[in-house]
């Protein structure tokens, strides 16, 4: 199925953080996230600590960003500072310097919002008791009238150093468009049928779960879009699990000739495909593409009907995929905001 360009967003829960930095990569980047996922939350304390206790460890452009923060707030009801997200954003002018803090109050915003790459250090948070839904209907074919199919992207990411923290993404085809830059995601929540997370970005998903909707044609996770090996992008997949109805999904296919997509230590479903990945009727990326598994749990993790392209790692292999390192984060990545 082909790709459309829309970024036409479904029904999802957002509290995220969009960064804009140089990197410089730590010797913090490469201790590894740990085999017992009891253990995950101390490992994240220690290596993903508050701002306050970081100063002169960071990028010099987070850090004078986090020196001030200041926050905004929407309100549906007119008692914050705007009634819409896009109107908090349009607020905030391109070139910002300082940490804008996006406070969003309950309820259902039916808004198509867009942050420019101008506009960096913003984040939207929302309350976990009353989480707000931002929320946009369409398809790939309504914002240009050619565009075929009924794929509607909910989450296009391309600004470089992002983070999602208990978020909800629902939509149908094409539901997350990781489309380039580095990401981290934590405690998600994505939803969807084919290729529902694509693209060219460098990203880590841990405590994350994929939940596949049922649906009578082909059901895919990942749509990695690596076109080549001097292209340093991919999907590192660590403690998420796998959940959904039928027996026939897809680890991920080989969209482009070569993806690089791991799954670590994931609780795999009885949905899972027990073949894991497709090559996407393009026999000659079988030797291109970098689909890995490493001592995932349940079900759809046996690795005794696996295709034969896919790549059983080794403690040595897995190594750059469970630690900060594959996204540079020890330079840039903070907690969310209490």
């Amino acid at each position: 199925m082909a790709k459309g360009s829309s970024c036409i967003g479904a029904t999802h829960f957002v509290i995220l953080a969009i960064l804009v930095v140089a990197t410089t990569v730590s010797s913090d980047d490469t201790t590894p996230i740990p085999a017992a996922d009891s253990q995950v939350r101390n490992w994240f304390n220690a290596n993903v600590k508050p701002y306050a206790s970081r100063k002169g460890t960071l990028d010099a452009a987070l850090e004078a960003a986090e020196a001030k923060p200041r926050t905004i707030k929407v309100s549906k009801d007119g008692k914050g500072d705007f009634k819409t997200v896009t109107d908090a954003i349009k607020s905030i002018p391109s070139g910002n310097i300082q940490r804008v803090i996006v406070n969003i109050g309950p309820g259902v915003y039916t808004e198509k919002i867009t942050i420019d790459r101008t506009k960096p250090f913003i984040t939207f948070r929302g309350a976990p008791n009353a989480m707000p839904t931002l929320a946009f209907g369409g398809m790939a074919k309504q914002p240009d009238g050619i565009t075929s199919g009924a794929q509607a992207v909910a989450l296009r990411i391309s600004g470089d150093k992002a983070a999602f923290y208990n978020c909800r993404i629902l939509g149908f085809q094409d539901t997350v468009c990781d489309d380039r830059g580095h990401h981290f995601f934590k405690n998600c929540y994505i939803e969807g049928t084919v290729d529902f997370i694509f693209g060219s970005g460098k990203s880590l998903y841990l405590e994350t779960q994929l939940n596949v909707i049922a649906d009578q044609a082909l059901t895919v996770i990942t749509a990695q879009a690596r076109k080549s090996r001097s292209e340093d992008n991919g999907y590192s997949f660590v403690h998420c699990r796998i959940t959904g109805s039928g027996s026939g999904t897809y680890l991920g296919r080989a969209w482009m000739d070569m993806p690089e997509v791991v799954f670590a230590y994931t609780d795999m479903g009885t949905t899972v495909n027990p073949l894991g990945w497709s090559n996407n009727f393009h026999p000659e990326r079988e030797s291109t593409v970098f689909f890995g598994e490493y001592k995932n749990s349940g079900a759809g993790s046996n690795p005794r009907g696996r295709v034969k392209f896919t790549r059983q790692l080794t403690d040595a292999g897995v190594k750059r995929f469970l630690s900060l390192g594959y996204i540079q984060g020890s330079k840039w990545l903070l907690p969310p905001p209490m």
